[in-house]
């Protein structure tokens, strides 16, 4: 059975994070947005591991859900029947709705981000990792290590700590062998493993004889799996896509989709360590959806306050120094990418269409799983509307349009043009089309400057894809 995994989330106890990222509004987005299985996340920190407790039950092995009294409070039951806008209640009295994702149970599991800065081989090293524990007993035991460590734990859901990637790893694993370190968006210059201002040119420079524990790696907004095929110590090693959202409406923005057997900590565990075992197993990644990766904030190189972006080819021409303020430019992922890339893998991709008109990105090497570009449905509906992501006539028809036609996952892949133009109008599923196809242009982002996507040329004929392809099934 296939899961949709969010498994790289903050919540309102991390810095620069929405007070409403807690449990039952993750969960009730979770359900509009198409996603089956999120993460609790920021478990180390002490009053939202309290919260999490309280809140979760055991469902199977290390899953678990809401508890029934904070899925549906009384007050919160009033508060719906009286409000005649509230999303769960235009759901209920929807006859078309009552086949939707939302009747769906919102699956969590415990992982959380973890910022080590230390220095190893004389340089300042700043990382971000994942920590997957298999229960709450686990999960207590890794945070009362890293405060008997001397790590503060109260000042951050992300904590930072002074202890390496590899130190980190390997206590966890002698706490318990199932617990799983997987180096979060590791491009990203000051933050990532392989990143450009403090990272490492390999998994096994940062992990040494550790590096076989780490069985994945997370890509990031401003990388896909593509860039990361590139990378020869990934063949064998799992390509993960999750969200990393400070707020509820940017959850499921990246995710990754699993055939798990069942739904059990082990299970998504086996998923994520399945292309390291020479016997394949039942529990495996599918496919991912990605944000565009220009549309990240780290894509090209670049000084955001100078105005001053670079791709490789402006690089290569220009060198790396700012022509503004003379110092050095933020190394882009793209360009850091191409320092570290194998050149014999830099052709591995293939773009295959299916049904839907939607672009399928595969590796004709079999090593990886296939993968989708897409746009969040918030981002199609404001530009068609001339309006922005925040605006509440945007809101309002991304309700209509997840309320009619599923969810945003289901509307961006697989939901007929033509019922998408009947919940909403022709411009918002043309845009759509648009997406699938890939019939976009995206101004890239860099030096924390988030990318621009630009659906509509408007004066101009678009420029069509170029990309030869060939015609598609896949069961999703």
């Amino acid at each position: 059975m296939q899961f949709v995994t969010d498994l790289h989330l903050h919540s309102k106890y991390s810095r620069a994070v929405s007070q409403d990222m807690v449990l039952p509004i993750m969960a009730k987005y979770a359900r509009q947005k198409g996603l089956d299985i999120l993460t609790a996340s920021d478990w180390t920190h002490p009053l939202w591991f309290k919260e999490i407790q309280a809140q979760l039950e055991e469902k199977n092995d290390g899953i678990y859900v809401l508890k029934s009294e904070i899925r549906n409070p009384k007050s919160e039951m009033v508060r719906q029947a009286h409000h005649l806008n509230h999303p769960e209640r235009s759901r209920r009295t929807n006859p078309k709705a009552q086949n939707t994702n939302d009747q769906k149970e919102t699956l969590f599991i415990l992982s959380t981000e973890i910022s080590s800065i230390y220095t190893q081989n004389g340089k300042l090293r700043r990382i971000h990792n994942l920590v997957f524990a298999p229960n709450f007993e686990i999960a207590e035991k890794i945070s009362k290590e890293l405060v008997r460590r001397g790590c503060n734990l109260n000042a951050d859901g992300r904590p930072i700590i002074g202890l390496s990637s590899k130190a980190l790893l390997e206590f966890i694993l002698s706490i318990d062998e199932r617990t799983l370190l997987v180096p979060c968006h590791v491009w990203t210059p000051h933050f990532g493993m392989y990143g450009s201002a403090s990272g490492f040119d390999s998994l096994d420079e940062s992990f040494e004889e550790l590096s076989k524990y780490v069985y994945g790696i997370e890509t990031g907004l401003s990388s896909d799996p593509e860039m990361n095929w590139q990378i020869k110590e990934l063949r064998n090693r799992t390509i993960l896509s999750f969200s990393d959202a400070h707020s509820p409406a940017k959850m499921g923005r990246e995710a990754t989709i699993m055939e798990l057997a069942e739904p059990t900590y082990e299970s998504i565990r086996g998923a994520i360590m399945e292309k390291s075992q020479e016997k394949k197993g039942e529990n495996r990644i599918v496919y991912s959806v990605e944000f565009y990766p220009e549309e990240g904030k780290y894509h090209f190189s670049g000084h955001r306050n100078c105005g001053i972006s670079f791709g490789p080819d402006e690089i290569k021409e220009k060198g790396t120094v700012c022509p503004v303020c003379h110092k050095r430019l933020t190394d882009g992922v793209l360009n850091r990418l191409l320092q570290l890339a194998d050149k014999t893998l830099s052709h591995v991709t293939e773009t295959k269409t299916n049904q839907s008109g939607l672009k399928w990105y595969t590796d004709r090497s079999k090593h990886h799983p296939p993968y989708v570009k897409l746009v969040p449905l918030l981002e199609i509906i404001a530009e068609s509307m001339h309006s922005t992501v925040a605006s509440q006539k945007v809101k309002n028809m991304f309700q209509t349009i997840t309320t009619q036609c599923g969810s945003e996952l289901d509307v961006l892949l697989k939901t007929p043009i033509e019922e998408i133009a009947k919940a909403a109008d022709s411009r918002i599923a043309e845009g759509v089309s648009k997406v699938r196809t890939g019939d976009i242009v995206i101004e890239p982002g860099f030096d924390g400057e988030y990318g621009k996507v630009k659906i509509w040329q408007e004066g101009k004929d678009p420029e069509k894809n170029t990309d030869n392809t060939a015609q598609m099934s896949l069961d999703i």
